[in-house]
């Protein structure tokens, strides 16, 4: 018997390519592992491939849906900044005594936080702002201004204090909420409901003067 002969005779299997699973919204699943590598990593840190990783699909198909990565970040960045103002005020009833209005606006942002991790990590990261476009600018711009001037409205009813302009007020207000996510993200201390309700009363105190 030729050995030889019938070892040649018999043929090396093809490599097996490893094959995508079909995805029907590419542009959905392009967002949305933008999001989650850009909450973790930053939009600067973070390239195109390692995005098209997490969507599973090729480079070349992130720029079928979008042109540069600064429009992937700006598409981004108004689909969650609207989602956003949905969660904080949509259906949020405005006749309600200022206090309890503020209380339900402050719940409503620990839930944001707490549900949707990645969207507040990404609307709060910093080296995103150098991405973004005149369109973005204005949404962002669109979405403060009936909050400023809820503030500067309650201002002029004598219920917030004065002496200090309502966008600075906002701020104060924004700020701690978003240094106290940060400080439970980052491990430095953890929250119960008590300590939230009292942050977000402290918070009420801070504009009531």
């Amino acid at each position: 018997m030729n050995t030889r002969s019938s070892s040649a005779n018999k043929k090396t299997p093809a490599p097996v390519r490893a094959v995508r699973p079909r995805i029907k919204d590419k542009r959905s699943a392009i967002l949305q592992a933008a999001l989650k590598v850009f909450a973790e990593g930053g939009v600067n840190g973070v390239p195109i491939p390692v995005v098209a990783q997490q969507a599973n699909v090729g480079t070349g198909t992130i720029y079928r849906y979008f042109d540069s990565k600064e429009l992937l970040v700006n598409e981004l960045f108004r689909e969650q900044k609207s989602m956003l103002y949905q969660r904080l005020y949509g259906g949020l009833d405005l006749r309600q005594a200022p206090r309890d209005v503020f209380n339900e606006i402050w719940q409503r942002m620990v839930s944001f936080a707490r549900e949707a991790p990645d969207a507040y990590r990404f609307l709060e990261l910093q080296d995103h702002r150098p991405y973004l476009d005149e369109a973005s600018r204005k949404l962002e711009r669109e979405v403060l201004a009936p909050i400023l001037a809820q503030y500067a409205a309650l201002q002029q009813r004598g219920v917030f204090r004065s002496d200090l302009r309502a966008e600075v007020l906002m701020t104060l207000v924004w700020g701690a909420f978003v240094s106290l996510i940060k400080a439970v993200r980052d491990g430095h201390i953890s929250l119960n409901e008590a300590d939230i309700h009292a942050a977000r009363h402290a918070c009420w105190t801070l504009c009531t003067g």
